[in-house]
This record gives C-alpha cells, structure tokens and sequence, in this order.
C-alpha cells in the first residue's frame, strides 16, 4: 500500500504513521521540514503546502493507493486537492474536526455522525466546507474520500491542554501548590484522545471500502467532567487539585485572545460517540488511558525544556482571587 501523508510529522500524523508502518505500508510525507523527522523508512518529499503551484507540479503526475491530508483547512486547498489527487488516488482521507458540529448539546449527551453541523468558529466553518468539497467529489466518482473528525488529541510533541488555554501555566501552579482556574462548574463533559489511538483510525480505514464515503468521530470512549480531568493530572503530579471556579464569561471577559481556546471550544460541550468507526474499523480500539497518556506527555514535556511557567501571571493571579471570592 503507497500512502501519503500531507503533514505527516504532527502529534495526530506521528500516530497515524506509526500504525500505516505497522502495516506494511510504503509511507510518504509532505511537509515543510521544521518539525521532528520521521522514522526510518518513511520517505520524505519537503514543500510548502502554501505554495499552491508548487503543490500542483509535485503531486500533478504522482499516483497514490491512500493520501491522507492532515493540513487542509481552507475551501481553497480543498478544491486543489480535489483537482490533483482525483481519479489518482484510490482512496483520499482528510483530517476534519468535531469543531464543524457547533456547540449545541444533544438531549442523548453524545455526538454522534448524524447531529448537525453548525460550526462557530473560521476553523470549524472551513474545515466543514473542506468536508463538502471532498464528499462532493465522491459523489461525484472522482475521489473516494473519507472524513475523520478528531476531537482534542494529544500527545508526545504537543501540549497538554487545560479548560482555558492550549499551552496552559496551569500545571506549573499545580505542581507548586498552587490553585487553578476551571470555567464554569467543572461538571461540562471533556473528551481527550492520545494520537495513538486516533492514528489508527486513519492508517485501518486506509483502502477499507467500507469507509469510501463516511464521516467518522474519532475520540475514545473515556469521557471525563473537567473536574476529573483536572484531578487526573493532579495525581499524575502526585499534588492535590485546588480547584477555583469562575463563570467563562468572567474570565473571557479579563482577555479572550489569550484564552481563545475557552471562547471557542471548551467552554461547551464535548462528548462524542465514536461506535459508528469502531463498527467499520474494528481496529480502531483505545488503549490509552487518559491518565497513562498524561504522564507519558509530561515526561515528554519536560524532556524537551517547554514547561509552561506561571511565575509572574498576574492575570491568571488575579482571575484566581476572584474566584476564591466568590467560593
């Protein structure tokens, strides 16, 4: 099986090359060359994914059994994959997000494929357009395409998010005794993922016909409140979770370009039903507990000096003051 991998060397990528190795496959990858190599045997072709023409003359004559785009996020790069790939590739796989499905929360708790996408943010509105480009092209009979939602993953080479930012000081607080901040009530459902788990998805749907036309969530199947989330890290750091809450509109309000991550996502729901992809690609198992992937991380970030510092935020202090007042 030939496959390539737009992207390849991500913390989603890593998993999913990892698992299309163990599969025999003849891997590619496309990328810019500024992130950490792959591993041996994997083939290497470096570009810029901007660079539309570029783009064009070095796939416009190259034949492919799987691509799978991991950085597709524009209508624009869609429809230049679409042109490139279709009627050359026999099955096309494109990394979409379970931002596309919006904020709203089902009466049975779970999102499942079928619930209606009503995105929020630009991220989540292009990749849905992304989705239509693709699925329109199947239609069509020009390209077998398959779409994978991922909700937040994580893993080696990433950041451990926290309820209200992506590279959070949270964690150093917690580490010094210190409280730390969660939105709401700390009961809103959370869904996190490690990039192993979720690379399989992608490498065992790869030529798998019953995939050609669907769209899959691609979460595992421990759901946790943020209360407990918190608390999972906490016992990972072996300190207590001196846990604060504030209403997200509070804390949006102090800055919402630092904490666009609680603006646009975490501060709603997130618990999605990922059977419908374990019933087409039964290996698609999650075996990687949340708390076993966050001391895996941990260790991953502090072996590459990126620990997050709290020293000095006076903001996130002043947000914590706050909410010991109100508690």
């Amino acid at each position: 099986m030939k496959v390539l991998v737009i992207g390849g060397t991500g913390v989603i990528s890593t998993g999913i090359v990892k698992h299309l190795l163990a599969r025999k496959a003849e891997v590619t990858v496309f990328n810019r060359g500024r992130r950490s190599q792959p591993p041996a045997g994997v083939n290497v072709l470096q570009g810029d994914r901007g660079d539309l023409p570029s783009f064009r003359r070095m796939f416009d004559r190259s034949a492919w059994d799987v691509v799978i785009d991991m950085i597709c996020f524009t209508p624009e790069e869609a429809i230049e994959d679409v042109r490139i790939f279709a009627n050359k590739c026999r099955h096309f796989i494109f990394c979409s997000t379970v931002c596309t499905y919006g904020t709203k929360t089902p009466s049975r708790v779970f999102i499942d494929e079928s619930f209606p996408q009503e995105p929020i943010s630009i991220y989540g509105r292009n990749k849905l357009l992304c989705e239509q480009i693709f699925l329109g092209a199947h239609r069509e009979g020009s390209l077998n395409a398959t779409i994978v939602r991922p909700s937040c993953t994580y893993g080696p080479g990433g950041n451990l998010i926290d309820n209200l930012e992506f590279d959070p000081v949270a964690w150093d607080r917690m580490e010094r005794g210190l409280p730390v901040l969660c939105a709401g009530d700390g009961l809103g459902l959370w869904v996190a993922t490690h990039r192993d788990d979720v690379g399989k998805l992608f490498a065992y749907a790869a030529l798998n016909p019953k995939t050609f036309g669907e769209t899959y969530n691609a979460t595992s199947g421990e759901h946790l409140t943020w209360e407990q989330y918190y608390r999972t890290v906490a016992a990972v750091l072996n300190k207590p979770a001196d846990l604060h809450y504030l209403p997200a509109r509070r804390i949006l309000q102090s800055d919402p370009v630092r904490f666009s991550l609680l603006r646009e996502i975490t501060a709603f729901h997130g618990a999605y039903d990922s059977g419908k992809a374990r019933r087409d690609v039964p290996e698609f198992t999650c075996e990687v507990s949340f708390a076993e992937g966050v001391s895996e991380l941990i260790d991953d970030i502090r072996a590459r000096g990126v620990w997050k510092s709290s020293a000095e935020d006076s903001l996130y202090e002043q947000l914590v003051a706050t909410a010991s007042k109100a508690d």
